[in-house]
């Protein structure tokens, strides 16, 4: 848990270069993986995709439909090499990976330990590898059922809209079935106002 992987996408990126280069997303699932089979990981990712701004890879009339439908034919268009590259795979595609890396992020190994987590957008990736672990698998799990996890998990997340809640319904849960041990505060910039009548930032809601 906390760890990244690599992903290389076959370009070209926008400096030319074919591959592309290495990107790192982090791991978003457990050690054990959604399935609890340890042969599968998940990633938590947002396509990039950027018209008429600064950069662009597509030229007006270059810019082809995406996985979901998307284009943006009169357009110049950035679209993120390797974001668009694994929102557009398909089941069974091949994959060109590297690692897992990193240890920076590793859970305390004192399972009494009270965690704070920080997290913006998909940046929530790592916080639920390490919620899946606590709360829903069974690699967190005593043998008679109960949790291993003796602490207090305290989530913090910030968004701009209420729509990019991301594994909202999991955190629900996860609060339903441990209440003394998960809470978690969202923090809805373009929704939410601070005591001042300000957007409402991560920071105000700890």
């Amino acid at each position: 848990e906390g760890q990244s992987i690599g992903i290389i996408a076959p370009g070209p990126d926008k400096k030319g270069e074919t591959p592309a280069r290495i990107r790192l997303y982090s791991i978003a699932s457990s050690a054990v993986g959604d399935d609890e089979t340890s042969k599968t990981v998940s990633l938590c990712v947002k396509r990039v995709v950027d018209v008429e701004g600064q950069y662009a890879n597509r030229e007006v009339g270059e810019d082809k439909p995406d996985k979901a439908g998307t284009a943006f034919p009169d357009k110049k268009v950035y679209r993120g090499v390797c974001s668009n590259h694994i929102c557009d795979f398909s089941l069974g595609d091949d994959v060109l990976i590297t690692g897992p890396t990193g240890a920076e992020m590793l859970l305390p190994e004192d399972q009494g330990s009270n965690i704070i987590m920080l997290a913006t957008g998909t940046g929530i990736a790592p916080m639920r590898s390490y919620m899946r672990l606590l709360f829903n698998d069974k690699a967190g799990a005593n043998a008679d059922g109960t949790r291993k996890f003796k602490g207090l998990a305290w989530l913090f997340m910030g968004v701009p809209f209420s729509k990019s809640l991301l594994y909202d319904d999991e955190h629900s849960e996860y609060k339903a079935k441990y209440p003394d041990q998960f809470r978690f505060d969202y923090a809805v910039s373009r929704e939410q106002k601070n005591a001042a009548g300000q957007k409402m930032y991560i920071q105000t809601k700890m």
